[in-house]
């Protein structure tokens, strides 16, 4: 297994950006020929590194610093009152765990919602091979997170479990329920299961101020960044902001 010191880190040409029209972006990978154990892809994501199938990456922009890691504290979150009526909406779901292995009720459910909810994205359209390589070829400590009412699979939310919290990887649900708000409950679930397992944080992803589809992020409070390579409550950033 690899560890920190001895990986090896390639970085793209500059592309065009999938979050910001008009930007051009860098991006920095993991080699992906090592092997990475659950001690160094955790240190990875305090790193502000993210995982996309076998690949480990983050951004690594020369004029932009849009992109910016989100997690939260899950013995520190509070639920507000939106998020208390999904979560109630929602008593009748059942959660099963699962490994990453295929299923063709799953693709067919991704494909739904890759069709419905991103014929604009650059993951449209879906394919079975996009998904495998996407979200089934995936970390040995990859879990899938199966949502279902009386049968019918509400969504799938991909989970990485790591040393201090639960990465929260992608979560893909039926377009025809969005009155459950199944996204969000998928993300209230893994801070919970977090909390009971003794974990500190649910990692996010990337946050964008100027891209409406990542605002979800900050809704979960309180939350902490990281920027110039540090990690900072929200408190912090409130207070560097009025100081600015």
């Amino acid at each position: 297994m690899s560890n920190l010191q001895t990986l090896v880190f390639y970085a793209t040409p500059e592309h065009d950006c999938s979050y910001l029209p008009g930007q051009k972006a860098t991006t920095m990978f993991v080699d992906p020929k090592a092997r990475l154990g659950t001690h160094t892809y955790s240190q990875l994501s305090q790193l502000g590194f993210r995982r996309s199938g076998n690949h480990y990456y983050r951004p690594h922009c020369n004029d932009c610093q849009a992109c910016i890691p989100i997690r939260i504290p899950v013995n520190q979150f509070q639920p507000n009152r939106s998020q208390r009526k999904v979560r109630n909406k929602n008593s009748d779901v059942q959660v099963r765990i699962m490994q990453p292995d295929f299923h063709e009720d799953h693709y067919q459910l991704y494909e739904k919602y890759i069709n419905r909810r991103h014929a604009d994205g650059d993951m449209y359209p879906a394919s079975r091979d996009q998904y495998r390589s996407f979200l089934v070829e995936s970390h040995n400590s990859t879990r899938f997170l199966e949502f279902s009412v009386h049968e019918h699979v509400l969504a799938i939310a991909v989970m990485d479990d790591l040393e201090d919290g639960y990465s929260a990887i992608y979560t893909f649900f039926d377009p025809d329920e969005t009155a459950r708000s199944p996204g969000t409950l998928a993300v209230l679930w893994q801070i919970e299961e977090a909390r009971r397992a003794g974990k500190d944080y649910v990692y996010l992803g990337y946050f964008i101020r100027a891209c409406q589809k990542m605002s979800y992020k900050t809704r979960f409070r309180p939350f902490e960044a990281r920027i110039n390579d540090f990690w900072m409550s929200e408190q912090t950033l409130e207070s560097i902001l009025e100081q600015l």
